[in-house]
């Protein structure tokens, strides 16, 4: 038999890529590699425009645990069709179609070991009468969409498969299949890299959009030029990384579940369906800001970038202009970073563990010198990490250390958090505060892998460029505190760690970042100005406030489906009705407010500013003021 454009093929079956296959009929190349003819190269750019599958085939007995474990990760295993047992056709996506000898190579695994590459799986027989075929989404059926949004492809470019790794994305695991995600990478221009997130965004059937935007190490790729699949890319000059989820992840799963006998397509050599893409199904609809990404960079060197919703953005965004309210007229307006607030959001919501650092004693004649002012929005901070299970530590000085844990176990036993907030004291007993304590109490034991994904510091004082500590007024307070400076300055030199800080007077850890506005504009700011920087800074009229509107950042991102998914990596399950409800639980009210500043004034924790034991912060009352403002932060999340 001889397809059509093919011409005749001599009887030693060699083969390969050949033009007449970039526009062929599918029909015509699975005919191809029937008959046996050699294909070594990748299907990329075979068949332009029709849906390409991964292969993953398995005995009937773990057949359905496999199913279920494809629904419960469908970015990197989005099942097109499964077969009934033994049938080796695919009539719901191809005609005249036979699984075993249609597929340019196969990979051959007995108990977990890959055991050979073969171009057909006939020699099998009567075997494979008890398996069960599923056909798996491929990323190569979305190169055409991409080519037309006028974004270039390397793989094509310089004729080569495209590059994959085994990333550490533990899949979510069921049965005996529980691996880690394999992603494909693809470099693409800086400014282009949105436009190929919206393009691929509604192709879930095939991975849909990226999981990773830029720094491999953040998931786990030591050297993005050594893939552990296909080939090499090379990069051009503005070419940002950019990872999709894989269909080799089946692979990896045969690996961990170890069948006595499991096959799979070789990765890059995919079954090429009779489906086109009919690109005019999947467009975003640009007048919905719910479902219209938008890509965030959080970090330069090196590039990383996160994504949400141009509606979520939009209300970070009004969340961070809200708070920079400056009713203290503490000259403020230089000192605000813009979307700082959005970058620190985004940048922790990726996080498994953060730290909370806060104190400022500046109250002096009493016997808690601490004001009142970033406590709550510390606590508000913490509870909403707790809720959305993102481990949280509060680490405070040995003079706060006592009173915090007091605080903690007094908010748990007035319902005012489900869980107590764990206390730790830095720096360590018997230690003191400098660089080397501090990378020990931020790193395991090699002094390099981070205890910590993000620190923040609210209402923190930080050190001036005399090394010393000052409040507003210039007053020297380096006796009553042990620096955090040194936490941020090590957590700076680590990998994968991003620091925030929040300030409302150019004093505090993090303000460094504007040192130079703080020391032209802020009233004694040549003297009190802090040195140390942070990778953002949130600026407000309050620190508590904008303590309060992170808080409220990392709950409209938990909520946003399009950075839920970019988040988990579209592995495991987005949040249900009940999980939503229970994230907006945690979210600060008004009265819940009230309830925490009441409770540390009961603790001796005073106006930073007056010196009073009153409901009010650096002088602002709470009632009509600071309700007022926590009620507009409120009005701008989605009712409850």
């Amino acid at each position: 038999m001889t397809a059509s454009g093919m011409g005749d093929h001599d009887t030693k079956k060699v083969g390969g890529y050949q033009e007449w296959m970039e526009n062929a009929p599918p029909i015509d190349v699975r005919q191809y590699f029937r008959q046996g003819y050699e294909f070594k190269e990748a299907t990329a750019g075979v068949c332009k425009g029709y849906l390409q599958a991964n292969l993953t085939m398995l005995h009937k007995s773990i057949a359905s645990n496999f199913a279920e474990f494809c629904c419960a990760n469908s970015g990197p295993l989005p099942i097109v069709f499964q077969s009934n047992v033994g049938q080796f056709s695919a009539p719901k996506i191809a005609q005249d179609s036979d699984i075993r000898t249609d597929l340019p190579r196969y990979r051959v695994f007995e108990n977990g070991m890959e055991r050979l590459e073969a171009i057909n799986l006939l020699s099998y027989g009567d075997k494979m009468d008890d398996f069960v075929f599923f056909y798996l989404g491929c990323s190569f059926s979305f190169d055409k969409a991409l080519l037309q949004a006028d974004i270039p492809l390397r793989y094509l470019e310089q004729k080569c498969n495209v590059s994959m790794y085994t990333t550490n994305i533990k899949c979510h695991a069921v049965g005996e299949f529980d691996c880690y995600q394999v992603v494909s990478m693809r470099p693409i221009p800086r400014q282009l890299v949105e436009k190929a997130f919206r393009v691929t965004h509604p192709m879930s059937d095939v991975h849909g959009a990226p999981i990773h935007i830029g720094n491999p190490g953040a998931i786990g790729i030591s050297d993005v030029l050594k893939p552990d699949y296909g080939d090499p890319n090379q990069f051009h000059s503005d070419d940002i990384a950019v990872f999709w989820s894989c269909g080799v992840t089946g692979l990896e799963a045969v690996l961990s579940a170890k069948p006595p006998l499991a096959f799979t397509h070789s990765p890059g050599g995919m079954y090429i369906s009779d489906m086109p893409m009919d690109l005019s199904k999947y467009q975003v609809n640009i007048t919905d800001p719910t479902d219209l990404p938008k890509v965030i960079p959080l970090m330069e060197e090196p590039f990383q970038a996160s994504v949400a919703s141009e509606a979520t953005v939009n209300k970070i965004k009004q969340l961070e202009q809200l708070v920079f309210d400056d009713p203290g007229e503490r000259q403020l307006e230089d000192l605000l970073v813009p979307d700082d607030l959005l970058k620190s959001a985004l940048a922790m919501s990726h996080s498994s563990s953060v730290l909370i650092t806060t104190g400022f004693p500046c109250v002096l004649g009493g016997t808690n010198p601490y004001e009142n002012d970033g406590l709550s929005g510390a606590i508000a901070i913490a509870t909403i990490l707790q809720a959305l299970k993102i481990k949280v530590t509060l680490v405070v000085e040995k003079g706060l250390y006592k009173l915090m844990k007091q605080v903690a176990q007094s908010l748990l036993a007035g319902g005012l958090s489900k869980e107590e907030l764990p206390v730790l004291q830095y720096p360590q007993p018997n230690t003191s505060a400098c660089m080397e304590s501090a990378r020990d109490f931020l790193t395991h034991d090699d002094g390099i892998t981070p205890k910590y994904d993000h620190l923040v510091a609210i209402e923190r004082t930080g050190q001036g460029s005399d090394g010393k500590h000052h409040t507003m007024h210039d007053r020297d307070i380096s006796h009553l505190v042990d620096s955090s400076d040194y936490l941020f300055e090590v957590a700076s030199e680590l990998p994968l760690v991003f620091t925030t800080g929040i300030g409302d007077g150019g004093n505090e850890v993090g303000m460094g970042k504007v040192y130079d506005n703080v020391v032209k504009t802020v009233p004694k700011g040549a003297s009190i100005a802090c040195k140390t920087s942070t990778n953002y800074l949130i600026t407000a009229g309050l620190c508590d406030w904008g303590g309060f509107a992170l808080s409220m950042a990392l709950y409209l991102l938990r909520v946003c489906s399009i950075h839920d998914r970019y988040q988990r990596r579209a592995v495991g399950f987005p949040p249900t009705k009940e999980d939503k409800a229970e994230f907006r639980e945690a979210v600060l009210s008004v009265d819940k407010a009230r309830e925490l500043l009441e409770c540390l004034l009961k603790h001796g924790f005073r106006d930073g500013i007056s010196g009073c034991s009153a409901l009010t912060v650096d002088t602002l009352p709470f009632e009509g003021i600071i309700d007022d403002k926590i009620k507009q932060m409120l009005d701008i999340l989605p009712k409850a």
